[in-house]
């Protein structure tokens, strides 16, 4: 992977919700939804091993690509499993990977 790396805020929705089945491990990866586009990303989970649905956590979050345009500290954003909405959040910092173009 050779994109930017974002640190976030986010929820899992619970399973009664549409959220998923079982938790999310570290290594995790998902379409990050935001600005009306999807960004293929991989998750690590700060302080915990994975996340269960219904809870909070914060994570680094690892683009496959260049990070999305116009995404800032505060941005809200979706976790989803193809069209379905599985998490949602807000950025919390920004990094770019040393030898990002």
């Amino acid at each position: 992977m050779a994109g930017g790396t974002i640190e976030v805020e986010l929820t899992f929705l619970p399973t009664k919700d549409g959220g998923r089945t079982g938790p999310a491990k570290s290594g995790y990866r998902s379409q990050f939804y935001v600005d009306g586009g999807d960004w293929g990303a991989e998750h690590q989970y700060l302080g915990v091993a994975e996340v269960r649905p219904g809870e909070t956590a914060r994570a680094q979050i690892r683009f496959w690509a260049e990070l999305p345009p116009r995404l800032s500290p505060g941005s809200a954003f979706l976790i989803r499993e193809g069209d379905k909405i599985v998490a949602y959040g807000s950025v919390v910092s920004l990094s770019q990977t040393p030898g990002d173009a």
